[in-house]
């Protein structure tokens, strides 16, 4: 099988694609045969050293989120049978024609959802999911800001929020306003023609997929007793404290049942991802090279 990997962190040139040997599933998991892929900011950040820090050990298989079929089932495993449709999120190896899962870790694709589309949802539904309802208790009602809404996760947090009843104000920039308002945002604010803080107050909750400066403006929208939630900020200094709000930093980690629940709402079609590109596996370092310089609009997608 073909499989994509790094043996040192570095920029695209250290990605290969090579043959390797099909993975065996043991008890408990299934092997999937892959047929296309998402690409998120964590793989060209493992690429780039995050690896290291993430405490893994070179060689890397890279690719985080998937959509294919059950080709074989471990022993123990009778909720899956083979030629199943699965999708779901894996720590690595991803951008590989097949790898090995735990079946609890893995739902049924949402039935008339295309493999793209399917294969966009995993990892970035759940970051979203987990960071807006599993940490930030958003509610309906609620009036919650998204940074960087025009992004995989944020196109998806925008629809996620809106099926839970929240009134959304979104951040973007000038080309991508048509994009968000039709993803069904209540509010669109242009951050290159304004500062957004100056505009945007009172929210209930904010979750920010964009960090730096605009993570730190960010806190001046949230009301007394609200809620920021990051998924790509440390927070470190005491915004908490002076603005009267709670922070947390939200660390996405693999969860059939939410992944259950996303694939209902996308079968409901109040969620469709949007994707920006598509390559094939034998393009892989030009994926990731879309999604570092961080233009995609929605997501990018491999095929196998």
């Amino acid at each position: 099988m073909l499989t994509t990997y790094i043996e040192e962190y570095g920029p695209k040139s250290v990605v290969h694609l090579s043959e390797a040997e099909r993975p065996v599933p043991r008890a408990g998991e299934v092997l999937v045969r892959v047929l296309a892929a998402g690409v998120n900011p964590v793989d060209w950040k493992i690429r780039s050293g995050a690896g290291a820090r993430m405490g893994m050990t070179l060689p890397i298989r890279l690719g985080s989120e998937y959509v294919g079929i059950v080709e074989q089932t471990g022993e123990g495993v009778t909720n899956f049978s083979a030629g199943d449709e699965v999708f779901g999120m894996v720590k690595t190896g991803a951008f590989s024609e097949y790898l090995t899962v735990p079946a609890v870790d893995i739902a049924r694709k949402p039935e008339g959802l295309g493999l793209k589309e399917a294969a966009a949802l995993p990892l970035a539904g759940t970051t979203a999911w987990q960071a807006m309802v599993d940490e930030a208790g958003l509610v309906e009602g609620q009036r919650l800001l998204i940074t960087g809404a025009s992004g995989g996760v944020g196109t998806l947090a925008v629809q996620l929020a809106k099926a839970a009843g929240a009134h959304v104000t979104a951040l973007c920039s000038t080309r991508n306003i048509d994009l968000v308002r039709g993803l069904g945002a209540d509010e669109v604010v242009d951050y290159t023609a304004c500062r957004f803080e100056d505009f945007v107050h009172d929210m209930d909750v904010v979750f920010d997929t964009v960090g730096a400066e605009t993570f730190q403006r960010a806190f001046a929208t949230l009301r007394r007793g609200g809620v920021m939630v990051t998924v790509v900020a440390f927070p470190e200094g005491d915004e908490a404290a002076r603005y009267g709000v709670t922070v947390k930093r939200s660390f996405t980690a693999s969860n059939a049942e939410t992944l259950g629940r996303i694939g209902a709402l996308a079968e409901a079609g109040k969620l469709v991802p949007r994707i920006e590109r598509t390559f094939g596996l034998s393009e892989v370092k030009d994926a990731l090279e879309l999604s570092e310089n961080g233009r995609a609009r929605g997501k990018i997608v491999l095929t196998m």
